[in-house]
């Protein structure tokens, strides 16, 4: 297997691995989501792992922001990963978090947050983000799901808001959304 970045050959691949990965219609929007970050923020650090000439998982590191007391702080947010269904549980996910984690250190990154299992997440150094004094970004952010890992750049001064940016928000991809109410409806008769 070859991680390597992402390029512009691959992006059909890329989508056809988020949208199986993912499913339905959230598949979907999380392509347009990985299609939106490409564009919209030009130090994206977007992965493919590559096996035999087919990508096969696909990982984002895009920009977000931490506002801290002091000022803003520069940071990542670990969005999304996928790996094709036939792949899963075969050590490509994780391998694509920890090349992303490699270069964001080399870059001098000192954060890098994420919404996500923190079973799975843990086994990358991810800890419950709460715990060490960052925000969520959303009341539908869980708890347990807003994670963050601390690289050697990190001073403990960074604490604070965590901040998505812009593209998240458009594509409605922070926190779970509750699913529709049902609607029911109800005809009222009189014999009066």
């Amino acid at each position: 297997m070859d991680i390597r970045i992402e390029e512009d050959r691959d992006h059909p691949a890329v989508r056809e691995v988020q949208r199986t990965a993912f499913g339905g219609s959230h598949g979907d929007t999380v392509a347009r989501l990985v299609d939106a970050l490409r564009r919209d923020d030009p130090s994206v650090l977007s992965l493919v792992a590559e096996e035999q000439g087919e990508v096969v998982g696909h990982v984002m590191f895009s920009r977000a922001l931490v506002d801290a007391p002091r000022r803003l702080v520069r940071v990542r947010t670990l969005s999304p990963l996928a790996v094709a269904p036939g792949r899963q549980r075969t050590g490509i996910g994780g391998a694509l978090v920890r090349a992303g984690l490699r270069r964001l250190d080399e870059l001098g990154v000192p954060l890098v947050f994420l919404e996500g299992d923190p079973a799975y997440y843990s086994r990358f150094g991810f800890e419950a983000a709460g715990g060490h004094g960052f925000l969520k970004p959303s009341v539908r952010v869980t708890d347990g799901g807003f994670q963050v890992v601390r690289l050697p750049a990190f001073e403990p001064w960074m604490t604070g808001a965590f901040v998505y940016s812009d593209t998240f928000w458009e594509h409605d991809c922070v926190g779970l959304r509750d699913p529709e109410p049902e609607v029911t409806t109800s005809i009222a008769t009189s014999d009066r």
